[in-house]
């Protein structure tokens, strides 16, 4: 048996259901969306078996977007567990077949405590779905099993719904990088993203710095002596005025026989890229891949040179 094409072909059976769904989507999504923007509580994701393993990544992606969610097994929202559920929460519930069952409880409960119910199921001419007041279209014509049977194509189909309603969220609240980041401290994402330049920059004595009047021969005496591959020319103000870069160096030095007796104000690039030193590590980075620079002067609040962040010290961090 060829398994890769066997693979090939559950990929395309999946990737048809959820193309499908982009015609099935109504104003309920939207609905649904200011539903849980405009909740006061918690986002109460149930679901039972393969739904409910969906139902469990759906939290976890409502948490760490700063939306407060948690998961309720249905059997045990029988056993005392119907408790945690509030009059300001929202419940969520999940389904392919649209049966009742347990179900029932929690909408009797969320009913009691006028809690808005919305339902992702892959069954529209069932008693769930009908229950909802917001229900949302995640039926599929068929499984990738080969038998019709095992929640393939379904799973994957409420799966990337509340994919796209979390997107939605995020758009919804302006959620940035910087707002994930505080919710992950300890990750890496979280680390890089809080990570600020004045964390990694050299600063003081470490720092290449000259005038516009310095000579040659003092420009490479301080890019040789703090080895960061470049001298800064400041004003007198403070303000970064030019830089030049050992890669300048090489150019000026072929193309100019004399170039001894050249000064900064010669050979510079007026103007360079600069950083806050209270930007994050992140925006550092980007400026330099974009720009592909390797060193980027940092500055404070009002433009003045601070120090120098050099691409070899994100490296070294093992931030990237």
């Amino acid at each position: 048996m060829n398994y890769k094409e066997l693979a090939k072909e559950v990929f395309q059976i999946e990737a048809d259901a959820i193309s499908a769904m982009i015609e099935k989507l109504d104003d309920n999504f939207n609905l649904a969306v200011e539903a849980i923007l405009h909740c006061q509580g918690r986002v109460i994701v149930a679901g039972i078996g393969k739904s409910g393993l969906i139902g469990k990544k759906i939290t976890a992606t409502l948490n760490s977007t700063g939306i407060a969610s948690f998961f309720l097994h249905p059997t045990e929202a029988l056993h005392g567990d119907l408790g945690l559920m509030r009059h300001d929460d929202l419940l969520m519930l999940i389904s392919k077949s649209g049966r009742m069952g347990e179900m029932e409880i929690l909408i009797s409960a969320a009913r009691r405590l006028e809690v808005k119910i919305i339902v992702l199921c892959g069954t529209v001419n069932s008693e769930l779905f009908q229950s909802a007041d917001i229900p949302l279209d995640c039926s599929v014509s068929r499984e990738a099993c080969p038998n019709n049977l095992v929640p393939t194509s379904s799973s994957t189909a409420a799966l990337v719904m509340g994919d796209a309603l979390a997107v939605a969220l995020l758009k919804a609240r302006n959620f940035s990088s910087t707002d994930f980041a505080k919710l992950h401290p300890g990750g890496f994402i979280g680390l890089r993203l809080l990570k600020k330049v004045k964390d990694l920059h050299h600063t003081g004595e470490e720092v290449p710095v000259v005038t516009h009047n310095a000579s040659m021969k003092e420009m490479i005496f301080q890019m040789t002596g703090k080895r960061l591959g470049c001298v800064i020319m400041k004003n007198d103000t403070g303000k970064v005025e030019g830089i030049f870069t050992d890669g300048d160096l090489r150019r000026v030095a072929e193309k100019n026989s004399n170039f001894y007796e050249l000064k900064a104000l010669d050979v510079m690039v007026k103007n360079p890229k600069t950083i806050f030193v209270d930007e994050v590590l992140d925006a550092a980075l980007a400026i330099m891949e974009k720009f592909s620079i390797t060193q980027l002067p940092t500055v404070d609040i009002k433009g003045n040179l601070v120090g120098i962040l050099h691409l070899h010290d994100i490296l070294r961090s093992k931030l990237v």
